[in-house]
């Protein structure tokens, strides 16, 4: 079948806003929002303790090992993000105190109780990464479902609140977004790489905003072999944040900055994110915020059912 031939509507939207993006309004008439995404995933990921077979090492400083059964160096290398890498990212935003997210897988943040309650007494918000560190596009719906719900109960525990934002490792299934606002409770999600603006979509017939994510300016560059010093980081960060910038005096956007406690954690690349973090304070008119805020802002200036929806 030719797809000009194919029944019904085409399932994605190439157009988004069309060159037009609506004026965000960020607070304090910001050019950029800016929101830095500590990815928490150490113990949570495939590993052969909690019945997976084998050893996740992605992500690490040897990725794509072909070690048959529990590879101990690969659990030694997310170890170090929550042993050691986690203390020193969150060290440096409160130096200049900034405001963070969390992208926090549900097991992980149960499995490190001192690292949920630095979260917790931080401030910093939490978005769900999901119950476990695994691919969500791999699972049946009703395993999808499942695993939607033992997150919202595990998070209330370990943090003290519900998620109010959802973003699965790397994709979620043609199934999550629906399974999310049918659970309710969620402001939204960010499994979306398309804009750089949050925008309404419908599900079910109702109203969902997606904040979307970038994995453009992501530490994980490191790990695929295209940045490799803290100075590749740092100007590959603070070209996009110019560019951007430039642009914010009459098209402000936002820009999301996604870290690795395994990799962005060690102290040769930590000097990178000092760099990233001190320039961006630099400028005037910058909004550095919480995912959260950046929903809640949207929902109160560009709300569903108006000109923004679509």
């Amino acid at each position: 079948m030719s797809p000009s031939s194919t029944p019904g509507p085409f399932p994605r939207d190439l157009v988004g806003y069309g060159g037009d993006p609506p004026h965000p309004r960020w607070p304090g008439d910001a050019r950029l929002a800016v929101n830095f995404v500590i990815n928490y995933e150490e113990g949570s990921e495939y590993n052969v303790p909690d019945g997976d077979g084998f050893s996740e090492g992605t992500l690490t400083e040897a990725p794509g090992r072909d070690v048959q059964g529990r590879d101990l160096a690969a659990e030694g290398m997310f170890e170090y993000g929550s042993r050691v890498g986690i203390w020193r990212v969150l060290r440096l935003f409160k130096e200049r105190n900034l405001p963070l997210t969390v992208f926090g897988c549900a097991l992980a943040l149960e499995r490190n109780p001192k690292v949920a309650a630095a979260i917790r007494d931080a401030g910093h918000d939490v978005c769900s990464h999901g119950w476990r560190w695994i691919k969500h596009y791999q699972l049946k719906e009703e395993e999808e479902r499942e695993h939607i719900a033992k997150a919202i109960t595990s998070f209330q525990t370990t943090v003290g609140a519900r998620p109010l934002g959802w973003y699965c490792r790397y994709g979620p299934s043609v199934n999550t977004r629906r399974l999310l606002v049918e659970e309710g409770g969620f402001l939204y999600d960010s499994d979306a790489y398309n804009d750089e603006l949050p925008y309404w979509v419908r599900v079910n017939d109702r109203p969902h905003l997606v904040v979307p994510y970038s994995l453009v300016a992501n530490d994980t560059k490191f790990a695929a072999g295209g940045l490799v010093t803290a100075n590749d980081y740092f100007t590959f960060v603070k070209d996009g944040f110019d560019v951007l910038y430039r642009e914010g005096k009459t098209q402000p956007k936002m820009i999301s900055f996604g870290l690795h406690l395994r990799i962005i954690g060690h102290p040769s690349r930590a000097a990178g994110l000092e760099r990233v973090l001190d320039y961006i304070m630099g400028h005037e008119a910058v909004w550095v915020t919480r995912r959260i805020d950046i929903a809640r802002h949207w929902i109160a200036t560009h709300p569903a059912g108006g000109t923004m929806a679509r």
